[in-house]
């Protein structure tokens, strides 16, 4: 029996603005999909918070026993995402400032965006898909929407008739916005003039002969709309019709409301059950953006190499510090909050630390089964994780009252404990030991050495084949050596 049959989660749905008890379209399976960063520049900590939202997510899924497949796309491809960008894509606007090709700009961030998400213990997605890859299945979708009498082409462009989609659905029902609110909020994208309402959006754009980042298709040469992308790649990858879809707070209005609109106009129905949307993070009370500069990247805050901070903080420790707001919160980020969160942080893994040390006595004085539930209960709640770790803490307070002789666990309820304490602390938050990971490398780099002062011996006797058989087993086992002036050095493969 798998945990889920056990446990009634409930998920905050944008859609109604209610929890909702979870129930898969099948049956131990969740697909999920949440919008990934547009790849023109280093993720920022805001961003983060948003990844290790559903990063917390995807490992909760997981830890019940669920089979969850989690798409995160990468938008690669040049499109109008801010007006002040006066119809310049940023991807584009990279390359050119650099004077780079643009997949030169997407791939060095790629990267980077990887090695944080990395740092901070983050679950790879199961697929991650680029939009520059699925530009056919973006064309085959307006094809559909053009047929269906949702779009029209002016100029080589194609755009999407809000006005005409709203007479027989409701445009604005996951922000609550109405057609008037929509007019003040519509993006000006060049060719405005070509659009019959101001609200419209565009699905496909002809590109100027300017424009570096271009496709053929149909209407002539161009690339596609912001909001398709994600509407393509879902829907491939998850279906018509999929469980969850997610992303940050900024992106319910326009860009979610626009997957919706453009699901309905191409399928006849909207998209997903469960819309979840993490709320942003701020800097000493303020938005944190890149835009404005009030901002923090993530390997200034590892490195201390800011004017933000008093010191440098591990990414473990920006990661509880994230996980103990509610992903629905706004959260402010600031040195004296962060220096709480890593106390708290080294309470907890001390606390680990003690209870691997603990041993077991005849009979159990602590409800174990209560406690577990009681984690399990915040998780089930919107996955609560500041519940959670309410009750992890409550936890540190039982291994210190155990420890002190004043409270006792019997074999079973020990083991239990413990494995509780890995999954909730470990599998699910995805917090990581760093005291303990520190440990474990000193101990590794210390044998290592050990076998090359012996491989140093045996050649010194000129007994060269326990020397070789020394190397090949370590390399066989990844870890290289590199004989030198000064010595033998080593590499981890």
């Amino acid at each position: 029996m798998q945990l889920y049959q056990n446990q009634n989660l409930k998920i905050y749905n944008s859609l109604s603005g209610e929890k909702e008890l979870f129930t898969p379209i099948h049956e131990g399976n969740v697909g999920m999909y949440v919008c990934g960063p547009t790849v023109y520049s280093n993720v920022h900590l805001g961003n983060c918070r948003t990844f290790i939202s559903f990063d917390l997510i995807y490992r909760y899924l997981k830890h019940l026993g669920y089979k969850v497949r989690y798409v995160r796309n990468i938008t690669d491809v040049g499109h109008l995402v801010d007006d002040e960008d006066d119809g310049e894509d940023k991807i584009a606007k990279k390359a050119r400032i650099d004077q780079i090709e643009p997949m030169e700009v997407v791939q060095k961030y790629t990267v980077d965006f990887h090695q944080i998400l990395e740092l901070f213990n983050n679950l790879t997605p199961s697929i991650e898909p680029t939009a520059t890859g699925h530009i056919i299945e973006q064309i085959e979708i307006i094809k559909q929407i053009i047929d269906n009498g949702f779009a029209y082409v002016v100029n080589g462009s194609v755009y999407f008739d809000v006005v005409k989609f709203n007479e027989s659905h409701h445009y604005g029902i996951l922000s609550g916005r109405n057609i008037d609110d929509m007019i003040a909020n519509t993006r000006d994208l060049d060719g405005q003039s070509d659009k019959k309402n101001p609200q419209d959006f565009a699905l496909w754009k002809n590109a100027e002969p300017q424009h570096i980042m271009r496709w053929p298709s149909p209407w002539g040469d161009g690339f596609p709309g912001w909001h398709l992308e994600c509407t393509a790649m879902s829907t491939k990858y998850l279906g018509e019709k999929f469980d969850i879809h997610g992303g940050g707070m900024d992106l319910k209005f326009p860009h979610h409301e626009c997957e919706i609109a453009q699901n309905e106009a191409c399928t006849g129905h909207s998209p997903v059950n469960y819309w979840m949307h993490a709320n942003m993070l701020t800097l000493n009370g303020k938005k944190m953006a890149k835009s404005t500069g009030n901002n923090i990247l993530p390997r200034e805050l590892f490195s201390g190499e800011n004017t933000v901070l008093s010191k440098a903080f591990s990414p473990a420790v920006a990661r509880f510090f994230i996980l103990q707001a509610h992903y629905r919160s706004i959260l402010d980020f600031s040195d004296e909050a962060i220096l709480a969160s890593e106390k708290g942080f080294n309470r907890l893994m001390e606390a680990i630390d003690a209870l691997g040390n603990i041993q077991p006595e005849a009979t159990s004085t602590l409800d174990i089964n209560q406690w577990k539930q009681a984690c399990y209960d915040a998780m089930n709640d919107d996955f609560n994780s500041p519940i959670l770790i309410a009750q992890l803490f409550e936890a540190v307070r039982y291994i210190n009252l155990v420890k002190d002789g004043k409270e006792s666990l019997n074999a079973a309820d020990l083991e239990q404990f413990k494995k509780a304490i890995k999954a909730f602390v470990f599998d699910v938050l995805g917090l990581k030991n760093e005291k303990a990971d520190d440990a474990e490398n000193g101990k590794l780099e210390g044998v290592i050495n050990m076998l090359i002062g012996m491989r140093n011996e045996a050649r010194a006797n000129k007994n060269f084949a326990l020397s070789d058989q020394i190397r090949d087993q370590l390399i066989a086992l990844g870890i290289q050596l590199k004989d030198g002036k000064e010595g033998t050095s080593f590499s981890l493969n």
